[in-house]
């Protein structure tokens, strides 16, 4: 298991948010967390430093081109970008730094995988640098992948199915645990589980961390699968995690 660092961006500024309240069309009003006037290259510098590899930056909105190019060009080869990604702007972070991008709303359309628009973006950018973003909510006893600024549930499952179809359509998955999103209020287990058990690539959970210990929890759920991403319960996002600690952990001395 690898930690998986990240960046994400409202209005061209670092922020944390809590995923649920995003609306499409209008960032302005969801919950806030954290933000800083600490540039996002910074950030991006500090997880080069510290050898953070296939982390991700996450564009809410618009407004937000610049600050994302700014974090890749500072870790060339060493970040995801998401956000907005289409087959027609995908080549400019590509170029830019990013060393895959990560998509979601464009391959689905009426809450169904549209096969047709992922063929276009395996064309535009290759299999290879292609992390597709399966972050979902809870439906009964479901985790069903959401779009539109995670409001819009669609018709697909996650579970070992659709895993094993889009495995070979990508090179990762990125999965949100959005109802725990930016809350501190303990990771998804049985999403952890089921990526853990199921996921034929390389796949990151995010979502609800509140401690180091979750970092260890992940691992023996995910059975040394899932690789963990920590936003807001961090402390250089606001958090009481040390950042330090978990470069401890991820080097093996605690």
């Amino acid at each position: 298991m690898k930690f998986r660092p990240c960046i994400d961006l409202k209005d061209g500024r670092v922020v944390q948010i809590v995923g649920g309240t995003l609306r499409d069309g209008d960032t302005q009003r969801a919950v806030t967390n954290f933000e800083t006037e600490r540039s996002p290259a910074d950030y991006a510098r500090l997880y080069r430093e510290d050898e953070f590899f296939g982390g991700h930056v996450i564009a809410l909105g618009p407004g937000n081109d610049a600050a994302a190019l700014e974090a890749l060009s500072a870790f060339p080869g060493g970040l995801h970008m998401g956000g907005g990604i289409t087959p027609h702007n995908a080549e400019k972070f590509l170029r830019a730094g990013a060393s895959h991008v990560i998509v979601t709303s464009y391959v689905f359309r009426d809450g169904q995988i549209d096969m047709t628009r992922l063929d276009e973006m395996i064309r535009a950018v290759g299999k290879a640098h292609l992390v597709l973003d399966l972050s979902c909510r809870k439906c009964g006893d479901d985790y069903v992948v959401v779009t539109d600024r995670w409001q819009r549930f669609t018709d697909v499952t996650v579970g070992e199915e659709i895993l094993s179809a889009l495995a070979g359509y990508c090179a990762e998955f990125l999965v949100h645990g959005v109802d725990v999103e930016g809350k501190r209020a303990g990771v998804e287990e049985p999403l952890v589980e089921i990526l853990g058990k199921w996921s034929p690539v390389p796949v990151t959970y995010a979502g609800g961390v509140r401690e180091l210990s979750d970092l260890h929890r992940v691992n023996a759920l995910g059975q040394g699968r899932v690789d963990l991403t920590i936003g807001s319960a961090l402390d250089i996002f606001g958090g009481d995690v040390a950042y330090r600690d978990v470069v401890a952990w991820a080097r093996g001395e605690v």
